[in-house]
């Protein structure tokens, strides 16, 4: 290891270690109000993770996180109300939207669908399941205990009890879990990328072709990644769920899944930490201008998309590391870095 890299270790580790150390103390200097508002913008910004991971890194371009999302809150709902908020609840909203991501992505990757009509058929998955949830709003649709409650959706959903604790987490604890779990989702990724199976993973997304050529099975790799990014989407929507004991089909709507892609825009489209600080500010920006009626935020958010695809293309992670680093060796593709 060259001492450039053994710095970078290091300071990775120091900075992991004060993310974790916020995470930690944050409730304790934080009101609740607050503490609440951070919580959800780390479930979204573990959501933008998902797909700054597999569009960013994979190479595909998928319309409907929203979808996984969705999949992932609904399942934990549905797990939480038949058989308890435990671990297996949690694990059902991971392994849901995961099983149904290799099912979709199995068919679009080995029908050799082109990224165009894979964006569109991922974005139709999206609206099919927004117009089903829904159609179920009658007493007859429900899965064991679970009314699925239509537009309604599912009110009172138990929060998630964590193995060893009879009572049910708290705003405090909740934070700690999502944050923790955040960083963790980090730091996975980060590590996965520097494997044999991440570095394939993005030279199938620079050269499919050259990929298969060296013997490599493209389609496999973009199915794993691709019911990878549906996992972590799904963990996502379990931890919304929670958050607000409240789940609707609104979490499969198009807006979801169109300020999803804006956060990785605005962020940096390769790299992992900017779709989480686009996602972040742009949250934090949405929260600011709900409370006044003189500007529309949907117009500001499209202005803010223009914006940084005129003047910042890059987004703001890259176009920042560029002006710190501007010599530091790639490690991802010849342009972007494993950030």
């Amino acid at each position: 290891m060259t001492h450039a890299s053994s710095l970078r270790s290091w300071g990775l580790a120091a900075a992991g270690a004060l993310c974790v150390a916020g995470v930690l103390l944050a409730p304790q200097v934080t009101d609740t109000f607050a503490l609440l508002a951070l919580t959800v913008y780390l479930v979204m910004a573990m959501l933008a993770l998902s797909l700054a991971f597999v569009w960013g890194f994979g190479g595909i371009l998928c319309f409907g996180q929203a979808a996984f999302f969705g999949l992932g809150a609904y399942a934990y709902a549905i797990g939480a109300i038949n058989f308890g908020p435990g671990v297996a609840a949690l694990l059902l909203s991971v392994a849901v939207p995961a099983v149904f991501a290799a099912l979709l992505g199995y068919f679009m990757f080995y029908g050799r669908i082109s990224d165009v009509y894979l964006g569109v058929i991922t974005l139709a998955v999206t609206l099919i399941l927004f117009n089903l949830a829904n159609s179920t709003s009658g007493s007859e649709y429900r899965i064991g205990e679970a009314l699925l409650g239509g537009f309604n959706g599912i009110p009172s959903i138990p929060t998630l009890t964590l193995p060893g604790h009879d009572s049910p987490l708290e705003p405090e604890g909740l934070f700690r879990l999502v944050g923790l779990l955040l960083i963790a989702a980090y730091v996975g990724l980060r590590l996965l990328l520097r494997t044999r199976f991440g570095q394939v993973v993005v030279a199938v997304r620079e050269n499919e072709r050259r990929a298969e050529l060296l013997g490599y099975d493209a389609r496999l790799h973009k199915l794993l990644a691709f019911a990878l990014g549906g996992a972590i989407a799904g963990l996502a929507g379990c931890l919304y769920a929670n958050w607000g004991a409240f789940v609707n089909p609104g979490v499969f709507s198009l807006a979801q899944s169109a300020q999803i892609i804006i956060w990785v825009i605005v962020g940096g489209r390769g790299t992992l930490i900017g779709p989480m600080i686009g996602c972040v500010g742009i949250q934090w920006m949405v929260t600011a201008l709900g409370g006044q009626q003189t500007v529309d935020t949907g117009l500001v958010l499209g202005v803010v998309l223009a914006a940084f695809v005129m003047l910042i293309p890059r987004g703001i992670a890259p176009t920042v590391m560029g002006w710190f680093a501007p010599r530091a060796r790639p490690v991802a593709t010849g342009q972007e870095r494993v950030r």
